[in-house]
């Protein structure tokens, strides 16, 4: 049993790498260690506490793992330093013999944090020694505790805040997809939900906080229900009830799981926003199947015409991988083409890192760095003026926007209902506005391009 008084007045320090999903996982850890009486660590003070949650994603993902890991056990010496996420399931041996790690934890045990920090900690502590309760007296653990994927179970319940107004809801975990390039699956087991009664009751929760937008998130969110025998949009109609909560978004979903019946409930829905984040990966059949995607690009074609079609205002974010194996300059061309006749308003732009153990690695094409260099660079200005004329066509217009805090003398920021980021100058901007709606006049850009300048309406 965790025993909460051997970390009253202790000082943590946390870093997230990768998804809105570590995110979301890291600041509902940092909520929990709160309760037991730890408190955050200013800026440049050391730390008793350090909490790493990984990703894995790609090989540059991995490294700036293990960099970040070194620089926190190097800036707060003798702290408590546990590891989570995608990597420490992955790799967990090779983190807990870094140099100053003590709890390496994988993606089954992070549901039972508090248990297995409490339990190192006393350890490391040498917690019953009378005097010395709660000081760090002993060398670092090196611990590990992780199992085999297959047998990854638990569900680590998530909705939290984190640093801005938006409140993130984990609604699921894992993936059964096991795309060739992607090793995620293997990082966070098979697709697993709680229940729509569980999360709706943490949607109450949220609005009683005086939350007014949630983010809906998870690994593959359209297949939410393996667990349960229920469907997404039956959570989807479920949460649109919840009183209080005047705005949903869905962080990403799979196109072929983004069935015509959940846009067509979303466009006419009270709470969720006319804003998509869709992954499209290749624009190319050849390397969509060569990838394991479940569609094609009519399909996805098809999908993006319908949101427009029932909600002409939306904002589609898509997510593009580049120079993955198979991917011949032909094939780049076609994805380049397809995007652009595409009316979509944002690219997310990754390119392919070479994962151990994925199927991928049996596809003999490779293309060269400088080369995925240049694609990417093709791809985030189509991105960029994609955005730019999406954002002019709403100069002029009267919009709603979701006010977020901004440090003392600076503009403030936030998002219409179709993902519009808005600026309010430092001037006119106040600390009441933080978790407001305001009623707004957009017209041009500020000065980065990066959102559209707003007149307070009455």
């Amino acid at each position: 049993m965790t025993d909460n008084n051997i970390f009253k007045g202790k000082k943590a320090a946390y870093f997230t790498l990768g998804c809105k999903l570590n995110f979301a996982e890291t600041s509902t850890f940092a909520e929990m260690l709160e309760k037991r009486g730890v408190v955050a660590a200013a800026k440049g003070e050391q730390a008793d506490l350090c909490l790493i949650n990984t990703c894995s994603v790609t090989e540059v993902a991995d490294h700036k793992c293990r960099q970040q890991i070194h620089k926190m056990v190097r800036n707060n010496p003798g702290a408590f330093v546990v590891v989570t996420g995608c990597y420490a399931q992955l790799e967990p041996e090779r983190i807990a013999a870094i140099e100053g790690v003590d709890l390496v934890l994988g993606s089954n045990e992070k549901a039972d944090l508090m248990q297995y920090l409490s339990d190192a900690w006393t350890e490391k502590s040498g917690a019953d020694c009378g005097e010395g309760r709660g000081t760090i007296i002993s060398e670092n653990l090196h611990r590990h505790h992780s199992v085999k994927t297959k047998e990854i179970k638990s569900f680590a319940p998530s909705c939290s805040r984190g640093n801005r107004t938006r409140y993130f809801l984990k609604v699921q975990d894992g993936c059964n997809y096991y795309c060739t390039y992607c090793t995620i699956p293997y990082a966070r087991g098979n697709s697993r939900n709680p229940s729509v009664e569980s999360l709706v009751a943490q949607a109450r929760e949220v609005a009683e906080r005086g939350g007014k937008e949630i983010v809906l998130t998870g690994v593959n969110i359209g297949d939410f229900g393996q667990t349960t025998g229920e469907t997404f949009l039956e959570l989807v109609k479920a949460l649109d009830k919840v009183e209080g909560i005047e705005r949903y978004r869905i962080s990403s979903i799979e196109p072929n799981l983004l069935t015509d019946e959940l846009i067509e409930y979303c466009a006419g829905s009270r709470a969720f926003m006319p804003h998509f984040h869709i992954p499209l990966q290749s624009g190319s059949d050849e390397v969509l199947r060569l990838m394991h995607r479940r569609y094609d690009t009519a399909l996805f074609r098809r999908k993006i015409e319908l949101v427009k079609l029932l909600m002409p205002d939306a904002f589609i974010g898509v997510d593009v991988m580049v120079g993955c194996r198979g991917e011949t300059p032909e094939c780049f061309e076609e994805c380049y083409e397809f995007i652009k006749s595409l009316d979509v308003q944002q690219l997310h732009v990754f390119p392919y890192s070479e994962r151990p153990g994925t199927a991928a690695l049996k596809i003999h094409y490779v293309v060269e760095d400088k080369e995925k260099k240049e694609r990417s660079h093709r791809l985030l200005e189509l991105s960029d003026l994609k955005t730019e004329a999406f954002y002019k066509g709403f100069i002029g217009r009267e919009m709603h926007v979701l006010m977020e805090k901004a440090p003392k003398g600076r503009a403030m920021h936030g998002f219409t209902d179709n993902y519009v980021r808005v600026e309010i100058p430092a001037g006119i901007a106040k600390d009441e506005y933080d978790n407001e709606i305001l009623k707004v006049r957009l017209s041009g850009f500020n000065s980065d391009k990066t959102a559209l300048m707003a007149e307070l309406l009455p």
